[in-house]
């Protein structure tokens, strides 16, 4: 497999409820979500079929439908959860996932966390 093969999702938004304070879990609030795959992007290269590479229209649909369902806590816990929906392809070797969420304390532009997993489980 190519390490330096990389697909990329930039400035996914997402609509979820997130945050642990009381008058958050009641509203859904915007995350801007960026995801990172290691993946061999050769065969579609050479084919320019979608069958042999992710679909990463499918693929933020798939985040999207998580982070909604997840209604998680913390922005950490959604990194998590959408790595996990990423490395769900057998086709990603490893993901970093950036997941922002804007707002979150006054003065402060935003709050972020990023993670990286790799198939087996650790982090790299």
């Amino acid at each position: 497999m190519r390490d330096t093969d990389r697909l990329e999702l930039l400035g996914l938004e997402v609509a979820c409820v997130i945050g642990d304070l009381p008058e958050e879990r009641g509203r859904e609030q915007r995350l801007l979500v960026d995801v990172s795959l290691a993946c061999d992007l050769a065969a579609a290269g050479t084919s320019d079929d979608l069958r042999d590479t992710v679909d990463y229209a499918a693929l933020a649909a798939a985040i999207r439908a998580a982070l909604r369902a997840a209604r998680c806590r913390m922005i950490e816990r959604a990194a998590e959860c959408v790595a996990r929906v990423c490395l769900d392809d057998p086709r990603v070797r490893s993901v970093r996932v950036r997941v922002e969420k804007r707002g979150a304390v006054p003065g402060l532009r935003a709050a972020a966390a990023t993670v990286t997993r790799e198939r087996d489980g650790a982090s790299a």
